[in-house]
């Protein structure tokens, strides 16, 4: 720390990941850096907000157990915009009396127990529409509000004990604090924990949901082509298309939940993959680039604000509580979209299945 403020005084730029590229001699800030981090965090602070006063305002949401671990993601994600403030203000230097080593080590241990909060309650989400889809009859008495809580307590507990062996000297838990460089130069990976944080965490998150969803899809196409041989086997198209169209409307919900779910899911590790490869790679000294280290890990920090948007776009319900929630700013705008909806409403309507 006395080094880097002993280079500001001597008029050289600070400590920027992205080089001199990014760096204002004007402003005497890594420019680049803050915009970029700044914009992440009004992002996922106000999406997560979002996310969170919606399933307050929308009672149909609490239909899916799921709901509960979306709810968590969606508060370890705010709590992952607010910790983002910390590399802001450093790179604004407002936080130049602080403890260098102790803040970077802080922020990053902070951020690595709130991704494995979502990544581990995305595991829970999967094995839930697994338990839903395969054990319909049993699911009430397997699924309960107090296993719930203790699942949830769990995802928690177990998250911030993975990374604590950080903190006594073995590795580091992700590249998050490198903004300050005291992490970036003297903070090193082990791969042993490197091997280790993989071996409890990424690849079983992983497997888990690669083997529940490949599950419910393979049960889903089964029960289409089943519903298709029995539809051929009648005689009557008239009785065919009642019995096929109210065992469609049947599993539909359930399906198309798991497709939402789904995509939730597929996003967070498209976003995720280029960086616990790089934490691999660079853990087993292989490669190493600074600017590789911030791009994948703010790529990754990123996921934060993606569940917001996939649930406007995917979730019919999301949107109708996302609509009643801006209903006080934009009467007007609302009540000509209640108006051009009122006449479609057909005897078709009924026979749609909508999550």
């Amino acid at each position: 720390m006395n080094s880097s403020s002993d280079a500001n005084q001597s008029g050289s730029p600070p400590f920027c990941l992205l080089g001199s590229v990014g760096y204002s001699r004007s402003l005497d800030t890594c420019v680049l850096e803050v915009v970029i981090i700044l914009f992440l965090t009004v992002l996922i602070i106000a999406g997560n907000l979002v996310v969170i006063f919606v399933f307050h305002c929308a009672p149909l949401l609490h239909h899916h157990t799921t709901s509960h671990f979306i709810q968590t993601m969606a508060y370890a994600d705010l709590l992952v915009g607010v910790s983002c403030l910390v590399p802001s203000l450093s790179l604004l230097h407002y936080l130049r009396g602080l403890n260098e080593e102790l803040t970077c080590k802080a922020f990053g241990y902070m951020v690595s127990v709130l991704k494995s909060v979502s990544m581990a309650s995305l595991a829970c989400i999967s094995v839930d529409r697994y338990i839903a889809i395969t054990r319909p009859l049993s699911y009430a008495t397997l699924v309960t509000p107090c296993r719930l809580r203790v699942c949830i307590v769990l995802i928690w507990v177990y998250s911030a004990l993975i990374f604590l062996p950080s903190f006594f000297g073995w590795g580091k838990p992700g590249y998050h604090g490198d903004i300050f460089q005291w992490c970036a130069d003297s903070w090193k990976t082990n791969p042993g924990f490197s091997t280790f944080i993989a071996a409890l965490l990424y690849a079983p998150a992983a497997l888990t949901v690669c083997f529940t969803y490949g599950s419910i899809f393979r049960i889903c196409r089964q029960h289409t082509r089943e519903i298709t041989q029995r539809h051929a086997r009648f005689s009557s198209q008239v009785e065919g298309d009642k019995g096929e169209r109210g065992e469609r409307c049947e599993g539909c919900p359930d399906k198309r939940y798991a497709m939402v779910l789904f995509r939730i899911t597929s996003v967070f590790y498209v976003l995720w993959m280029p960086y616990i490869l790089y934490f691999l790679l660079e853990s087993a000294g292989l490669y190493h680039h600074k600017v590789a280290s911030f791009l994948t890990t703010w790529l990754a920090i990123s996921n934060s604000f993606c569940n917001c948007l996939i649930y406007s776009l995917s979730n019919s319900v999301f949107r109708k509580g996302l609509g009643r929630l801006f209903s006080p700013l934009f009467p007007s705008c609302l009540g000509c979209m209640e108006a051009k909806k009122a006449p479609v409403i057909g005897p078709r309507a009924n026979t749609r299945c909508q999550v």
